[in-house]
């Protein structure tokens, strides 16, 4: 087992799917492309969690491809562009992860199609 993670704990936080802005950030998310993927971060497999408080504050755990990523420094300021302006969101933090490493394997079907692998 990882030493990063705790026995019974996932390694991926789990989002607050059951909040009703959720679907609107996921849908927000899907609106930042890495520059050089023609795919959105989301489909990417990039946001790892999407968690709202009580008070509907936004923090999103999210990654990139490689931590060599031209925009590493950036990526994490759109993302929280594309969130604020939603109706009812309080504040947006967004953290740079990068355990578990991403990998293709987080793909969204779509992302795979889109790109060549399905």
């Amino acid at each position: 087992m990882p030493d990063d993670q705790l026995e019974g704990t996932p390694l991926i936080k789990p989002s607050t799917t059951d909040h009703p802005l959720y679907e609107q950030i996921v849908e927000a998310c899907r609106t930042v492309y890495d520059p050089e993927i023609p795919v959105n971060i989301y489909d990417l497999g990039l946001v790892y969690t999407i968690e709202i408080d009580a008070e509907s504050a936004v923090t999103i755990h999210m990654t990139l491809t490689a931590p060599g990523c031209p925009v590493a420094g950036e990526m994490p300021g759109w993302v929280a562009d594309a969130v604020e302006p939603i109706p009812g969101v309080k504040q947006v933090d967004v953290e740079m992860v990068w355990s578990p490493q991403w990998g293709m394997d987080m793909m969204s079907d779509e992302a795979r199609l889109e790109l060549g692998f399905m």
